[in-house]
C-alpha cells in the first residue's frame, strides 16, 4: 500500500459515513445518436456491462450495488453540461464525459461541486498536473503522450532520423483535434520534420480538399486525430488517393473496427496508437457472456464484446470500480461520497497481479496515480489492422513517451490555467512530509497503546 494510502487510512478509520446511499452512482454521458454514434455506442455498452457484471456476479462493489446513470449528449457540449447538471444531485461519484469539449466545460463545475472527472485518454492534457487540477484525472495516458507514441514509432522505422521528413496532421477542428498540435510542433523542432496541419470541420463527412492537399504535398506520414464518421471518411479518402496505409496513423480514438471496416481491403495495414490491448482473449469476457449477455442484461445487443471501443469502455468502468474500492478501503466505509471517490482515484494503483485477478492479464501497463500526477505514465503501443483476419493486433512493445518535451508543456499550460482561475500552483505534500506523517501516526498509535496499558493496570489495581 502506498504511503499516502497508509496516511489517509490511519486518519479516517473512525470516520462515520454521511447519509446512507442506496447504491454507487456512475453517470455515463452517452451518445447513441448522431454522426459519432458508431463510436459512442460500443464504449457506452462496455462501460455499463462491466458494472452489471459486478452487480450480478459480486453483489456490487464492496457489497454496494453500482448504478449506471445514462444521459444522451449526442457529443454536444451544451447537452453534456445539461446532463451533468441533471444527474450530479443523484449521488454521482465520478463523471466520464467521453468528450474533450464537455470535459473542458465541466472542469470548473465539478471541482466546485467536489465531484471527480475521469477523462481517460482525452480532455485537457495538462489536467495530468494534480497540483493544479485537484478533481480531474486522465490516467493512464493522455493526448500529448499519444502524439509522442506515434512519433516514437515513426522514429524507429527511420533509424531515429526524421530530418527533412513531412508529417501531415488531419484533425477534427475542435478542442479535441487541436490538442496535439503544440506537442507535434515541438517534436518537429526537435527531430527536424515539417508538420502540415489540415483541419476537418464537424462532423467530418467532407474531406476532399484535405486529401487533395495530401496527394499534392506527399507527406511521408499522416496522423489522424478524428472521431466518428470523420475516421471512416478519412481512411476511405486515403485509399482513394492510394496513400500507403502503413504510413497512416490514428490516435486511439481513430483506431476501432468501425473506422476501418467500411474501407474494406484498402484499410489493411492502417495503424493506431493505443494504451491498452485488443481482442477478446481474456477471462473476463467469459464472465460478461455468462452473467450479462446470456442473462439478457447487456446494455446493447451484446455483439460489441472484444471490439476496441467496447474494451475501452469496460476498462474505464473497471478503473472507476477499482478507485471506488480504494476509496472504501481508505475511508473504512462502503457507501462512499464523491469526495471519497476522489481520494480513491488519487490513490489508485493498478498492478499486473490485480489485472490478472480481474480477468485482464496483460491488458495494459501497470500504473499508479499520485497527488502530483493524475495522468499516469502514458505508456503506449502501436496496433495494426489486418484485413485478412479482420482484427487489430499489437505490433510493438509498450514504451514511455518523451516527457522531456511533454512535461514542460503540461507545466506551462497548467500554470496558465492556475493564473487565470486564481488557483494555487501547489497543493500536494512532498514525499518527505508524507513519510513524516506516517511516522507521526505510528508514534501516536504507540503512545495510545501505552496509555491503554496504563489504564488497564489502574483498573486492575482498583479491583
Amino acid at each position: 500500500m502506498k504511503l499516502k494510502t497508509l496516511v489517509m487510512a490511519a486518519c479516517t478509520t473512525a470516520i462515520v459515513a454521511g447519509p446512507a446511499a442506496a447504491d454507487l452512482v456512475f453517470p455515463s454521458l452517452d451518445y447513441r445518436t448522431g454522426p459519432y454514434a458508431a463510436n459512442g455506442i460500443p464504449f457506452a455498452d462496455g462501460y455499463a456491462d462491466y458494472f452489471t457484471l459486478l452487480n450480478q456476479r459480486d453483489g456490487g462493489i464492496g457489497g454496494v450495488e453500482a448504478r449506471v446513470l445514462q444521459c444522451e449528449t449526442g457529443y454536444n457540449t451544451e447537452r453534456g453540461v445539461e446532463c451533468y447538471e441533471s444527474t450530479k444531485g443523484e449521488g454521482a461519484l465520478v463523471y466520464q464525459p467521453l468528450s474533450t469539449g464537455i470535459t473542458y466545460q465541466l472542469i470548473p463545475k465539478a471541482t466546485a461541486d467536489d465531484i471527480p472527472i475521469h477523462s481517460m485518454g482525452y480532455g485537457r492534457t495538462s489536467a495530468a498536473n494534480g497540483e493544479v487540477f485537484s478533481h480531474v484525472f486522465n490516467y493512464p495516458a493522455n493526448y500529448w503522450q499519444a502524439a509522442s507514441g506515434i512519433i516514437l514509432d515513426i522514429l524507429d522505422r527511420n533509424d531515429g532520423n526524421l530530418e527533412g521528413k513531412k508529417i501531415a496532421l488531419v484533425y477534427h477542428n475542435s478542442a479535441y483535434g487541436r490538442e496535439p498540435i503544440r506537442t507535434l510542433q515541438e517534436l518537429g523542432t526537435q527531430h527536424g520534420f515539417e508538420l502540415i496541419e489540415l483541419a476537418v470541420d464537424h462532423p467530418g463527412q467532407e474531406q476532399r480538399s484535405q486529401w487533395l492537399q495530401v496527394r499534392r504535398d506527399r507527406p511521408d506520414y499522416v496522423i489522424m486525430w478524428g472521431w466518428g464518421v470523420m475516421n471512416q471518411v478519412a481512411i476511405q479518402e486515403a485509399v482513394n488517393i492510394r496513400y500507403p496505409m502503413d504510413n497512416f496513423y490514428g490516435v486511439w480514438w481513430s483506431g476501432s473496427e468501425n473506422d476501418v471496416l467500411p474501407a474494406g481491403e484498402g484499410a489493411d495495414g492502417y495503424r493506431s496508437v493505443t494504451f491498452h490491448s485488443v481482442g477478446d482473449d481474456y477471462p473476463i469476457f467469459d464472465d460478461i457472456q455468462e452473467h450479462v449477455v446470456d442473462a439478457g442484461l447487456a446494455s446493447g445487443a451484446g455483439d460489441q464484446i472484444g471490439t476496441v471501443l467496447y474494451n475501452r469502455g469496460m476498462y474505464a468502468a473497471m478503473l472507476a470500480a477499482e478507485a471506488a474500492r480504494t476509496a472504501q478501503d481508505i475511508h473504512g466505509v462502503a457507501e462512499i461520497t464523491p469526495a471519497m471517490m476522489r481520494d480513491g482515484m488519487e490513490a489508485l494503483e493498478m498492478t499486473e497481479e490485480r489485472m490478472t485477478e480481474l480477468g485482464l492479464p496483460g491488458f495494459g501497463p501497470e500504473f499508479s496515480v499520485s497527488c502530483q500526477n493524475h495522468g499516469g505514465p502514458g505508456e503506449s503501443a502501436i496496433a495494426e489492422w489486418d484485413y485478412d483476419t479482420q482484427a487489430w493486433s499489437i505490433v510493438t512493445e509498450y514504451r514511455a513517451p518523451d516527457m522531456g518535451v511533454i512535461q514542460p508543456l503540461i507545466d506551462e499550460d497548467s500554470a496558465a490555467y492556475a493564473a487565470e482561475n486564481d488557483l494555487p500552483m501547489t497543493r500536494c505534500p512532498a514525499e518527505d512530509e508524507m513519510m513524516m506523517s506516517v511516522e507521526d501516526i505510528l508514534a501516536e498509535m504507540r503512545t495510545i497503546g501505552l496509555r491503554l496499558d496504563e489504564l488497564a493496570d489502574m483498573l486492575e489495581a482498583a479491583q
